[in-house]
């Protein structure tokens, strides 16, 4: 899948998604951003945790979608998140993913975060999706 279609596909599946938009999808790799806004913030003015867990969720997913194109019951199993410093509440949230490992029934991605306008990491995520061999083109 392309980047349009793609996009096309998360608005119909996934509408109550709006903040979160695509900048680019490559070879095995996604960039997506998540705009912050008052709803996203935990008491203390800090991004909420499952703010930046949902955004590397997504990355990874769509990176999945430009590398395979869509194929049924791709599922996450496991995202691991390492927190490493609290992310601007002023400004977007970005996941840049990269797919290291795409087998036949597992695909395993990295996802860096930054808040825009900040090159030091905020949270580092591994995640890993099944891939439903039955289903793969």
């Amino acid at each position: 899948m392309d980047k349009t279609a793609i996009i096309n596909f998360l608005k119909k599946e996934f509408p109550h998604h709006e903040k979160i938009s695509i900048d680019e999808v490559g070879y095995r790799s996604a960039t997506l951003r998540h705009r912050i806004g008052k709803e996203e913030l935990r008491p203390g003015g800090t991004v909420a945790g499952p703010v930046s867990m949902l955004l590397a969720d997504v990355v990874i997913y769509v990176a999945i979608l430009g590398e395979l194109g869509r194929v049924p019951l791709t599922v996450t199993t496991s995202l691991n998140i390492n927190f490493l410093r609290k992310p601007s509440a002023e400004n977007d949230l970005i996941a840049r993913c990269k797919l290291i490992k795409v087998g036949k029934t597992l695909i395993v991605g990295e996802v860096d975060l930054y808040s825009e306008g900040n090159p030091e990491l905020v949270a580092h995520v591994v995640g890993t999706y099944a891939v439903p061999s039955a289903n793969r083109k």
